[in-house]
């Protein structure tokens, strides 16, 4: 089963916050953060985005959080 992985990454001098979006394997790629919609919702499309992206012919089948904060989906069929 594959997974891709979100993590916020905090605002810098020159940049506002963005998500980084990867999965083992394939490029990642960052987005920057939309403030209109839920940071959960957000990863969570982010991580249809990315599958799209990369061509990849599956869609999300599970969503959540790890311990460190970052959110995970994992792949199906």
């Amino acid at each position: 089963m594959k997974t891709i992985q979100i993590r916020f990454l905090g605002p810098t001098n020159t940049r506002g916050t963005r998500l980084k979006v990867w999965a083992r394997d394939l490029k990642p790629v960052t987005y920057s953060r939309d403030y209109e919609i839920e940071p959960y919702e957000q990863a969570r499309l982010l991580a249809s985005e990315y599958i799209n992206h990369h061509g990849l012919h599956c869609e999300v089948y599970g969503f959540g959080s790890l311990p460190n904060g970052d959110y995970v989906a994992t792949l199906g069929k």
